[in-house]
């Protein structure tokens, strides 16, 4: 793991500094696109001379090659940056996602919001129970509210159905909203009814230093298309098993490299045994993010076949990398890239063919990975990211907090029947907020030092990997 050199000081600056929670069932040591999102934002905004702290719950870490035993990642860590991390002890469901308490979680990070002097909770992902919690918590506290959408739902499953009721719920108190694009904006409206005015659209970004192109990596002879996502129905592993074979078949020089891991890993090896690929297409598992570079640049193509997808940093990543991108035409995925460096297919396997035997025959040649590296490197960057993001903490910071009759009432504005369930559980939550804060007053909670970390100037310091 990447080290960095920090000095601590304490935050002392004529500018606004600002006090920032962020919580999400999902952080390191899982791994994926909400997680980096999460780490990349605070490290950024420790840069800005800003406290940010990471809330989530205890992991049970796998076992590895060096550690032959199982052990829980709990407590408060500090990460390598100075982030503070506070993994907190709570039940799990399926997914890492924690148990639905209402209640239960809030003394401690009730405790933790004293003791940390948190004026903004941000939370993110909306399948994260933590996340939604935190934002009715920070309502019933009197703190700024912030929530980053990172995903698309439907309307029509009975999953989605609930998880939109919830979230109507939760998001009727929050201060702000942020979408990493525009469609994830208007299906997070439409999802949730929340007023269009206070939901901010911020993209994602990635790490040009970390993902800079090595043609020398790439075989000579084959040409390599990447795939690098979990393997799950989600990203359309299903239109992959189909794509395979007929490229293979029309291309002999065409190599497949996988990487990532999946409940739909045995469709694709089943797939390979039938059509006896073995020599052509191989399985690397799950890939840690700061190898991801080191697979990318090992091929020319590199070709996404999710189903849905609101941003898609991968794609970004593997163009950063220098590959040209084939990628289904779904969500926000024509809004990451210029037309010229990818091209978007329909979401099935006729429509993906088509486009993967159409770049490999005409624009991978064309191609100069260091021009598509310096294209990305100028429009995405996470210091733009960090300081619009603080654009918003300045604006929630200056709205008027809602009182408690305000807050039932757009509980009550929900619906007929949900509205006022949503008023009873909040009515509940203020008593149980009275007896905690009789249990557990403010003044015995000792509140630690606002320190930050001052980085060194003359260093062009980027983010730590998390291995």
């Amino acid at each position: 793991m990447a080290t960095t050199q920090l000095e601590p000081a304490v935050a002392e600056s004529k500018s606004r500094r600002h006090r920032i929670a962020m919580v999400c069932d999902f952080f390191y040591p899982r791994l994926g696109g909400v997680e980096m999102h999460i780490w990349s934002l605070a490290y950024h905004l420790m840069r800005l001379g800003h406290k940010v702290v990471v809330i989530t719950h205890a992991y049970k870490c796998p076992a590895t090659s060096s550690i032959d035993h199982k052990f829980k990642r709990a407590g408060t860590r500090y990460l390598p940056g100075g982030l503070k991390v506070y993994y907190c002890p709570f039940l799990q469901m399926v997914d890492e996602d924690c148990l639905p308490t209402f209640t239960i979680s809030f003394p401690l990070l009730r405790w933790i919001f004293i003791r940390e002097g948190i004026e903004i909770v941000h939370a993110h992902q909306a399948t994260s129970t933590l996340a939604n919690e935190a934002v009715v918590y920070a309502a019933e506290l009197g703190l700024a509210s912030v929530y980053t959408d990172h995903s698309l739902f439907g309307f029509d499953d009975i999953a989605s159905i609930i998880l939109n009721r919830v979230m109507k719920v939760t998001m009727s108190t929050v201060s702000a909203a942020i979408c990493v694009s525009h469609t994830c904006r208007d299906n997070f409206i439409l999802r949730t009814k929340i007023m269009p005015s206070i939901v901010h659209v911020i993209p994602n970004a990635v790490d040009p230093s970390k993902f800079t192109p090595d043609p020398s990596k790439r075989d000579k002879e084959r040409i390599t298309v990447v795939v690098v996502s979990r393997l799950v129905y989600r990203k359309g592993v299903d239109l992959l098993v189909g794509i395979i074979p007929p490229i293979c078949k029309a291309f002999p020089e065409i190599d497949f490299l996988i990487g990532g891991d999946g409940n739909k890993k045995l469709s694709l090896e089943e797939m390979v045994e039938r059509e006896r690929l073995q020599e052509r297409v191989t399985f690397l598992g799950s890939v840690p993010h700061g190898s991801v570079r080191d697979v990318l640049v090992r091929g020319q193509v590199f070709l996404n076949c999710s189903l849905t997808e609101s941003f898609c940093i991968a794609i970004l990543e593997a163009s950063c990398a220098g590959l040209f991108v084939v990628s289904t035409n779904v969500g926000g995925v024509p809004e990451v890239l210029p037309p010229d460096m990818i091209h978007l297919s329909e979401p099935n396997v006729a429509s993906l063919v088509e486009g993967l035997s159409h770049a490999i025959s005409k624009k991978i040649s064309c191609v100069d990975p260091f021009s598509y590296h310096n294209r990305v490197k100028e429009i995405y960057s996470w210091e733009r990211v960090a300081l619009e993001t603080i654009s918003v903490y300045d604006t929630v910071l200056h709205k008027p907090r809602l009182t408690f009759l305000q807050r039932l009432a757009r509980y009550k504005s929900v619906g007929r029947i949900a509205g006022h369930i949503a008023q009873l559980l909040a009515v509940t939550l203020h008593f149980v907020v009275i007896l905690v804060e009789w249990l557990q007053p403010r003044d015995v909670i000792d509140v630690v030092p606002d320190v930050c970390f001052t980085f060194k100037q003359e260093e062009n310091l980027q983010p730590p990997l998390l291995q």
